[in-house]
């Protein structure tokens, strides 16, 4: 792939919600069109998806490409904050406990999956949040899937910000039809939500759901009008800590602890795949009733193997860290690595979205320019994620930036160097097509969500 060569029209625009639903009485065959035009985009080195790492997700990180190309380069793509997937303590308790139990759980936490590595992990988060009980899952996915499906009944409703994630998505619909979405942020278009549910059904449940870090804006809602909207109107308040609990606030408990807040929320969701080293979440609530429900209705808890042992000494040894005086530092440098970035990106024309958290969006605007800016961002040594619609809204393409504590000023000085160099070339490439820098993804519509 020479990257001036000619790009077929069709490489540049489409998204995959053009292929969500295709018409095929064939189920299978519904693929083709999927991978016809996923395959273009591969073959004109503008597939920036499924790489592969060929060394450890480390700050400098050898990568292949899907389609079989090797880079080396300075990496913010993984989600590894802290640094700790490969720190020494670590390293030597996955290997303890490989020892001790295996590599595997070999059952479901509702028969005989569950470890003491597991046990004392469950002790140790509930004391970091003061005291909730804890209910492991073998994926964050899974856990914040079960928070809502493990409580929620076909006569219930869920109220939720539309930009919350996948799996809070997928479990919502799983478990009622009353799903209501409502403006990002917006807790005047909540309390509007909510009024017009409790116009129509005063005695039904309600369950809100929201975030204390969006991961592709890097901004965090008003918890206590939220908690408020939610006293008013008799419902249930979940909040999902996945990027921020750990790396984030004084004490590493997050957005909320920061806040003062972190007993507002009825329901908290955790992931371990962020700043823990390991896969993983949790749910934690405030009795354990609720515990003891989710593990026999949450099917995503009841109906897969335990964490495994390895995975729960690993976190365990991570949470140990988190809240020493070491997880201090590591947040400290963590955050300076952050407000480095995001003051160093407006150097290549580009800003970054939100406020300070390890997750820097750099706002790029039409798909075409993103998949340009991508082909182009390897080569000139740089690691990062494109983030196109639908996952965020058409025209608003942005590159995630994953900023880890290992990082140096050094390592942010390349980054930028390698995205103001990959931006260049992406801009020059669109005008020598002809395109606009703002041209959308033709054939394709957004999400009709009334905002309420």
């Amino acid at each position: 792939m020479k990257p001036e060569e000619e790009l077929p029209f069709a490489t540049l625009t489409g998204s995959l919600k053009d292929f969500r639903a295709p018409a095929d009485r064939e189920l299978l065959r519904r693929a083709e069109g999927f991978f016809a035009w996923q395959d273009r985009r591969r073959q004109h080195g503008l597939w920036p998806y499924a790489r592969s790492t060929e060394s450890a997700p480390s700050t400098s990180c050898q990568v292949r490409n899907d389609d079989g190309q090797i880079f080396q380069g300075t990496n913010f793509a993984s989600q590894d904050y802290l640094s700790l997937s490969s720190h020494p303590r670590i390293k030597e308790a996955a290997i303890a406990a490989v020892e001790r139990y295996g590599v595997h759980s070999a059952g479901s936490a509702a028969l005989l999956g569950n470890t003491a590595n597991s046990l004392a992990l469950e002790r140790a988060l509930s004391q970091f949040l003061d005291d909730r009980e804890i209910v492991l899952y073998p994926t964050g996915w899974s856990a914040g899937f079960a928070a809502v499906q493990g409580f929620v009944r076909s006569h219930d409703h869920v109220v939720m910000d539309v930009l919350a994630h996948s799996c809070l998505q997928e479990g919502a619909r799983a478990a009622t039809g009353s799903v209501h979405h409502f403006a990002h942020l917006s807790t005047d278009a909540l309390r509007r939500r909510l009024q017009r549910i409790r116009e129509k059904d005063a005695r039904g449940g309600i369950l809100v759901v929201t975030e204390s870090l969006f991961s592709m804006h890097s901004d965090v809602p008003d918890f206590a009008a939220v908690r408020a909207a939610c006293d008013d109107h008799g419902a249930t308040l979940l909040i999902d800590c996945a990027h921020d609990f750990g790396c984030m606030g004084p004490d590493g408990r997050g957005n909320l602890a920061a806040a003062g807040l972190l007993d507002a929320a009825d329901i908290l969701i955790g992931s371990f795949s962020k700043s823990f080293a390991s896969n993983g979440g949790f749910i934690a609530v405030k009795s354990r009733a609720g515990a003891e429900y989710l593990k026999y209705y949450s099917a995503t808890q009841t109906f897969s193997n335990a964490l495994s042992p390895a995975q729960a000494a690993v976190v365990l040894t991570a949470l140990d860290i988190v809240r020493s005086d070491e997880g201090t530092i590591l947040r400290n440098r963590l955050m300076a690595n952050i407000l480095h970035l995001r003051h160093a990106v407006e150097r290549t024309g580009l800003h970054a979205l939100g406020s300070p958290s390890p997750i820097v969006p750099v706002f790029v605007g039409g798909e075409a320019l993103g998949r340009l800016i991508a082909r182009r961002l390897p080569g000139s040594g740089g690691l990062a994620n494109l983030v196109e619609y639908p996952a965020v809204p058409k025209s608003e393409s942005r590159f995630r930036f994953q900023v880890m504590a290992g990082h140096t000023a050094d390592d942010v000085e390349r980054m930028i160097a390698a995205l103001d160099e990959a931006v260049k070339a992406g801009r020059a490439d669109l005008e020598r097509l002809g395109l606009s820098a703002a041209a959308p993804a033709v054939g394709t519509g957004a999400e009709e969500l009334d905002p309420a």
